[in-house]
């Protein structure tokens, strides 16, 4: 059981985060989560369906990275992501790009460390980027299972993202090297999204007459 300290720390954690959330893109959601220490180590719950995340995985995967090394930056249209980092520390880079949210083009960044858990869910449309200060492991899962046509991507440095950080000659995969402009990810990104929302559609009209 946790001790009531660990409880009030839980709180009062949570309601900090709670105040950094009114300034990060709609939807994006942050959890403290409660480390159990004792002599051998500790122990900690990462996920709960009961928890209101509003996030469902289906598919759980974890990735260790070096120091000085940046994942991004990245965006989907299909899945939602639920973030935790396990060991290490990380700058997790965040922009909206839908062009109906109300924190349209709002960028952030949210400091996740294995010391101090929290969990992150990032929705569609939200790109993101991991920059990891220490080497670093994390553990991510998706709400669809893993597709490379819902992995869209830019240059972490475009000018035109919002992203407030400043990663410095950072190591990135040779993806991510070649990865476009911003520009170029926003017109890939509402094509995509302009064909879901007209596939819907077609799928209402036909299930409407079938049932006539």
């Amino acid at each position: 059981m946790p001790s009531v300290r660990q409880l009030k720390s839980a709180v009062a954690v949570n309601e900090a985060q709670e105040a950094r959330t009114d300034r990060l893109p709609a939807g994006v959601l942050l959890r403290a989560l409660v480390p159990h220490r004792d002599h051998r180590g500790k122990f900690t719950e990462l996920f709960r369906e009961t928890w209101d995340m509003g996030v469902h995985p289906i598919q759980w995967n974890a990735a260790d990275s070096q120091p000085n090394v940046l994942r991004g930056v990245h965006v989907h249209h299909r899945h939602d992501d639920f973030l935790v980092v396990l060991q290490g520390r990380a700058s997790i880079g965040l922009m909206d790009l839908r062009d109906e949210s109300p924190t349209r083009d709002l960028g952030a960044v949210v400091e996740l460390d294995g010391e101090h858990p929290a969990a992150l869910k990032i929705p569609t449309g939200v790109a993101h980027g991991f920059y990891f200060h220490t080497a670093a492991i994390h553990l991510y899962g998706v709400t669809e299972y893993w597709d490379p046509r819902d992995e869209l991507a830019c240059r972490w440095d475009d000018p035109e993202l919002t992203i407030p950080w400043t990663p410095h000659a950072p190591t990135v995969s040779e993806r991510d090297a070649r990865a476009p402009s911003l520009a170029t990810l926003r017109a890939e990104l509402r094509a995509v999204r302009g064909g879901q929302s007209t596939r819907r559609a077609r799928g209402g009209m036909e299930l409407g007459g079938a049932s006539e």
